[in-house]
């Protein structure tokens, strides 16, 4: 507050915004802090003391602090020429001038507003703030008064929106014709309906392998979806190159806008001419805007778009970059509210509840006042009915904000009814997800359908010679961090795949020694019998190249020490390897997790040394540093990383027709050295044609299992739990002790060889 007051005395704008920007955050840590104390009237106390002087100041800031920026982004855009762009910033201004404090409250106001002048005089516009309006802080909760009724005639009826929603489709178009069955049935109902797109239509099947977001588009626009965000697969080509040609494709083919507040498209020059840095109220198709205001029965109702900053470390979003979401959503709420919209719906890519320290919907309903509706995506969550948040992030009441997601892939069709009073406040909602596959499909859809999945299902089928005994698994461990996962453990087909990468790599460059796969990007199982070509496409979805990297043998420790940071839980960014081995101890902090890794030196394994530099092979999403890898990312702006431009699905492709035979385990590349793995039970046992090899000490818990079989275990095997009857063996090898003091019930100790010591 003393920073702020003293910028103000020295009507420095620049000052007052940096020290706005820090209030803001203090009030949500301090306040907090504040609420810790015990009794009442020392609380209160303290926070008419603190807190309330501090939330005053900044919300007679707030409007101020959004002109200063929006006059600092207009007088850039002048200095670079865009003219055109440099206007419709500053033409944002004007519906805010009305919102402004009185000179009297805030006189280095004047100062401000006549360099809005100054530089609208040079956008070539005439703006004309009212300096002496006194105004009222924005309100909360999108309480404004303004709203009209619910057919737009009768200020003292409340007014009713309906909402459908999708999101995290991945180019599932198989399953279009049924959503649109369901859309249609929704319309009959309701006409007004809006429907909502919650971003990643972008990868996943070989409809945008093939058509890049094309065909999904043809049914969007079917479906008359009225606004998309973007999602962070929508960044995944950015690497390729071709750039994002398909996204602008994708974008210019749309009949309906994008909204998007928190991502800067203005360093790519694809997407000159597509994107506007202001709120419009007559979008027009294929166009990007922070967010639109759609009139429903005469109500207007305010959108924007919010998507993952995550897209930075999970995708290729190249010269696109993501800014705050929270800050970006309290400047849209002002914004909204400004112009007299009170209900306001966030369109969002951040995910329900995950990784809040990066952004989550749960964490902008409780941050950002104002937001009446959330519609996500990201996460792929299954909300079958709507989560409702009525507390703001320091605990206190706040006017409700309904958050809903509808799953993933078209599986189901979201719907929610709110209704509005004449402030703007939610005071009724109903929402549920309605199942597709219940519905019979679409005539006109399914016609549509034909053009696309004769291709696809030509690609499909043609089978690349390769036949499988049993399948290539890619498991996830669904949350149970003693289950098997392609995101923490090594695995056959990660290892197939990096096995390609070297031996493709090397005939570039025979110096490489290695090659890294991110977990993440393998995608999908093959079953087992003969291999498509569909098939292979669908395990490497995303469009990668393969690339080489130099990088010292410290850096690649570095590297590993990222990849195994969230053990035991998942991490796309886990690395499966090929020409090497590395051991790890999961007991250990995370960093300090590496104990060794060698690569295959001749007929010999041989340690990497910190201080000299080796030739490794990835895919171009992981060697611009995709995933968090920002050691991987250094070497990228070093100069260090060569894209050899090959794709990956190919280079898997053409791996496994090499192949004699295709392996049936896994070969101990990457192994946990820490005391002991625990195993759930139905994931121990192999088969007599795939044996599993377990390289560390193991425990199982048998409470729920009969039978262990075809296993090897090269350390001590513990067996706990009480069985519902007799355990039995059958080709299991361990070649340390056998534990079996905390096992209660009845065991047939034939079928097990035990090289070490049986403790009964």
């Amino acid at each position: 507050m003393a920073d702020i007051k003293k910028a103000e005395a020295d009507k420095d704008w620049a000052e007052v915004e940096k020290q706005y920007h820090k209030l803001s955050v203090q009030l949500k840590s301090r306040t907090a802090i504040l609420y810790r104390f015990s009794g009442k009237a020392a609380r209160d106390l303290l926070l008419d003391l603190y807190k309330e002087p501090a939330n005053q100041k900044r919300e007679q800031l707030m409007v101020p602090v959004t002109i200063y920026m929006k006059v600092q982004e207009a007088d850039k855009l002048l200095a670079e020429g865009k003219k055109e762009e440099a206007a419709k910033v500053l033409e944002s201004i004007i519906p805010l001038q009305n919102k402004v404090p009185s000179l009297s409250a805030l006189p280095m106001l004047k100062e401000l507003l006549d360099e809005v002048i100054v530089v609208a005089k040079k956008a070539g516009i005439e703006v004309i703030p009212n300096p002496t309006t006194p105004t009222t802080p924005p309100t909360s909760g999108g309480n404004s008064d303004g709203g009209n009724s619910d057919s737009g005639n009768s200020g003292s009826r409340n007014f009713k929106l309906s909402i459908m929603h999708v999101n995290d489709i991945h180019a599932n178009t198989d399953k279009a014709p049924k959503l649109v069955t369901a859309v249609k049935e929704v319309r009959t109902q309701k006409p007004d309906a809006l429907l909502l797109n919650a971003g990643d239509v972008f990868s996943g099947t070989l409809y945008f392998n093939e058509f890049l977001g094309q065909a999904d588009l043809e049914f969007m626009n079917l479906m008359k979806v009225d606004a998309m965000t973007f999602g962070n697969h929508e960044f995944d080509l950015g690497s390729s190159p071709e750039g994002h040609k398909a996204l602008v494709d994708f974008i210019k083919a749309a009949k309906f806008p994008f909204v998007s507040a928190n991502v800067d498209f203005s360093q790519d020059e694809l997407f000159t001419g597509l994107f506007n840095t202001k709120v419009s109220s007559t979008p027009e198709k294929g166009n990007i805007y922070t967010g639109i205001v759609k009139e429903v029965k005469g109500e207007k109702v305010g959108i924007f778009g919010l998507t993952t900053a995550e897209t930075a470390d999970i995708a290729s979003p190249g010269k696109i970059t993501f800014s705050n979401y929270i800050e970006d959503a309290k400047k849209m709420v002002a914004e909204f509210e400004a112009m007299g919209v009170n209900k306001i719906v966030a369109l969002t890519h951040i995910g329900h509840d995950d990784n809040a320290a990066m952004d989550n919907d749960l964490e902008l309903a409780s941050n950002v006042d104002g937001i009446d509706v959330i519609v996500g995506g990201h996460s792929h969550t299954q909300l079958d009915k709507p989560v409702v948040v009525e507390k703001d992030e320091i605990g206190q009441a706040k006017d409700k904000t309904i958050i809903v997601q509808a799953y993933q892939y078209s599986d189901f069709l979201g719907t929610l009814d709110v209704e509005f009073d004449k402030k703007g406040v939610v005071v009724k909602h109903d929402g549920k997800l309605i199942k597709t596959a219940d519905k019979v499909e679409d005539a006109e859809a399914a016609e549509l359908l034909k053009k696309y999945s004769s291709k696809v299902k030509e690609i499909e089928e043609e089978e690349i010679g390769v036949t499988l005994v049993n399948a290539l698994e890619t498991p996830r461990d669904s949350g149970n961090p003693s289950k098997p996962s392609v995101r923490k453990n090594e695995t056959i087909l990660g290892n197939l795949i990096t096995d390609g990468m070297l031996a493709k790599a090397k005939q570039y460059n025979e110096d490489v020694i290695m090659a890294f796969q991110n977990g993440g990007g393998i995608r999908e199982t093959i079953p087992a019998g003969s291999i498509t070509v569909g098939q292979v496409i669908k395990v490497l979805p995303f469009g990668n190249t393969l690339a080489t990297m130099d990088l010292t043998g410290a850096e690649l420790k570095q590297a590993f020490e990222i990849s195994f940071k969230s053990l035991p839980g998942e991490n796309g960014g886990f690395l499966h390897v090929a020409g090497g081995k590395v051991k790890y101890d999961s007991s250990k902090p995370t960093g300090q997790r590496v104990v060794s890794i060698t690569y295959l030196d001749g007929d010999k394994y041989t340690a990497i040394e910190d201080n000299k530099t080796y030739t490794i092979a990835t895919n171009a999403f992981t060697a611009k540093g995709g995933d968090s890898y920002d050691v991987f990312a250094k070497a990228y702006v070093d100069g260090r990383v060569t894209d050899l431009g090959l794709s990956d699905w190919e280079n898997l492709r053409e791996h496994l027709i090499s192949l004699e035979t295709i392996p049936t385990e896994i070969e101990g590349r990457i192994v946990d050295v820490a005391g002991t793995t625990i195993i759930a039970a139905e994931d121990f046992s192999g088969t007599s044609a795939a044996p599993k090899v377990y390289e560390s000490n193991v425990s199982v818990n048998v409470a729920n299992i009969s039978k262990l079989e075809n296993v090897t275990v090269k350390g001590n095997l513990t067996l706990t739990g009480t069985p519902s009857g007799k355990v039995s063996f059958e080709n299991i090898s361990v070649e340390g002790n056998f534990d079996l003091s905390g096992l209660e019930g009845d065991i047939d100790l034939h079928g097990i060889t035990v090289t070490g010591e049986t403790t009964l």
